[in-house]
């Protein structure tokens, strides 16, 4: 399948997908034009996807920049390309020519009746898979999970739940509404690696983060909601200490949690608060890009790897030569880029990353443990100065419904600067219990008031514990019964 192919499934009679080098592809219609990528395509990118497609002779004339119109059959569809150059740039116009009708179009309008009209006259651009996603949007669910053979299932406060008013989705119908929505590198990342992220917009709801994968069933996907609304660091309630961090000029500020824990909602409420009392310029490196950032009192450049950068380590090399005050990278996921990150910061940027730790001691511990033993002295050296606090949190479902944030939060003075020069991880923990004052908070902590003040279950709250035995005699502390079987009251 060339890579052009998953566009022009969208197109309907009398409409054309204009293609420009150095802008975005769009979809034009009688009612004016809709962004069909969120990506900017180089020359050589178009003039390689048009010679994918076209015939011998037309591939010749479009590598020696001359006039080219053909014709392209793309499964049932049969449509009329036309390239113009234009000095060094290249414009391209595909609209449907005169071919046998696309019976999987209606097909997967029967199959998703309302979904985008009755017929080709008043059908926009609109994506059908919107329409699932609309739905979940409107119930309030945090995710969408498609498999094949399977209804779509919803993630409601935590809990899964079937949409039994969907029927169960054939691999074929999966295959073609997520083969509409994935722009061409990640639709050649899927042919490849059978796996791919990236973010998909409905303009004026939301974006979704989306990572489409193959199971045993066929093709499926998730899609994570990402409100357009960003969330605030006042409405998360973020502590004073917290907020300190971001006025920091320069370290390493980390955000942990496992999958699904809402660090890049955090994250989201400190840039935007850097945004609103800062006059920086702010570089953001993200996998795919999440929480979009107008420009307020900062220059936000926000990056995505694999369509504005090749990697995380790369952007980040890049930008020191992009005059930042503060950096974001998404994930530090690998040796290379935690490293340039740690150096980033000791170099006098602010520096924000996530992990997948649990605890903040854990996280240092992750840390050096990365580098091979011959470098670690060298590491806890400058983590120990370059570290400045660690967010540790999981999401808890709420009595009543909706989840909330569970922070443990590190922040590092002397005292936890000197363990971690020394290698005493282990007493972080400690230091944590008494630097209270100081607005440091330990997990277990801040799962036991979110108990006592009725916001959380007990039973919610012990499973997200860490020192479950330690919990458990807290709870005894003030008569709060867990039950759970196998668990002594």
């Amino acid at each position: 399948m060339a890579q052009l192919d998953r566009l022009i499934e969208k197109i309907r009679p009398g409409q054309e997908i204009i293609l420009e080098s150095g802008k975005n592809p769009v979809l034009k219609s009688g009612t004016g034009t809709a962004p069909m990528l969120n990506q900017q395509i180089s020359l050589a990118q178009l003039t390689g996807l048009i010679q994918e497609i076209a015939p011998a002779g037309s591939r010749d004339e479009i590598a020696q920049s001359k006039q080219a119109s053909f014709e392209y059959t793309a499964g049932a569809k049969t449509v009329a390309v036309d390239c113009v150059p234009d000095g060094d740039q290249l414009r391209a116009t595909i609209s449907i020519s005169a071919g046998p009708a696309n019976g999987a179009a209606a097909e997967l309008a029967s199959a998703n009746p309302g979904s985008a009209g009755a017929s080709p006259s008043d059908q926009g651009p609109e994506p059908e898979l919107n329409a699932l996603l609309r739905k979940m949007f409107k119930m309030g669910a945090s995710d969408l999970h498609l498999t094949s053979c399977h209804r779509p299932m919803i993630r409601m406060h935590g809990d899964m739940k079937e949409l039994a008013d969907q029927p169960v989705m054939k691999h074929d119908i999966l295959s073609a509404l997520l083969n509409a929505i994935m722009p061409p590198h990640n639709a050649a990342q899927f042919e490849e690696m059978h796996d791919t992220d990236f973010a998909h917009e409905i303009a004026g709801l939301a974006r979704f983060r989306v990572n489409v994968f193959m199971d045993r069933f066929g093709m499926g996907a998730v899609f994570r909601q990402i409100p357009m609304e960003l969330v605030t660091a006042e409405k998360l309630g973020l502590s004073k200490e917290i907020l300190d961090l971001c006025y920091l000029s320069k370290g390493l500020v980390l955000v942990t949690g496992p999958t699904g824990s809402g660090k890049s909602t955090t994250l989201c409420a400190l840039v935007d608060f850097i945004n609103r009392h800062r006059k920086d310029h702010i570089i953001t490196i993200e996998d795919p890009i999440e929480f979009v950032h107008q420009k307020k009192n900062c220059l936000i450049n926000q990056r995505e790897v694999h369509v504005h950068t090749k990697s995380f380590s790369q952007a980040l090399r890049a930008a020191l030569r992009e005059d930042p005050d503060i950096v974001l990278v998404g994930e530090m996921r690998d040796l290379e880029t935690i490293s340039i990150a740690i150096e980033t910061a000791e170099t006098g940027h602010l520096v924000f990353g996530t992990l997948h730790t649990t605890t903040a001691a854990s996280t240092v511990d992750r840390i050096i443990d990365q580098f091979p033993a011959d470098r670690q002295s060298q590491i806890r050296t400058m983590l120990s100065t370059s570290l400045k606090g660690v967010i540790s949190q999981t999401l808890c479902k709420k009595i009543g419904g909706g989840r909330v944030a569970a922070m443990e939060a590190l922040f590092v003075n002397s005292a936890v600067s000197n363990l971690i020069r020394e290698g005493k991880i282990y007493q972080i923990p400690s230091i944590m219990q008494t630097g209270k004052k100081q607005g440091m908070t330990v997990l277990g902590d801040v799962l036991f008031k979110l108990v006592v003040d009725k916001v959380v279950a007990p039973e919610e709250a012990y499973i997200k514990a860490i020192d479950k035995p330690a919990f458990v005699a807290m709870l005894k502390s003030k008569s709060i019964a867990l039950n759970m079987p196998g668990i002594e009251d």
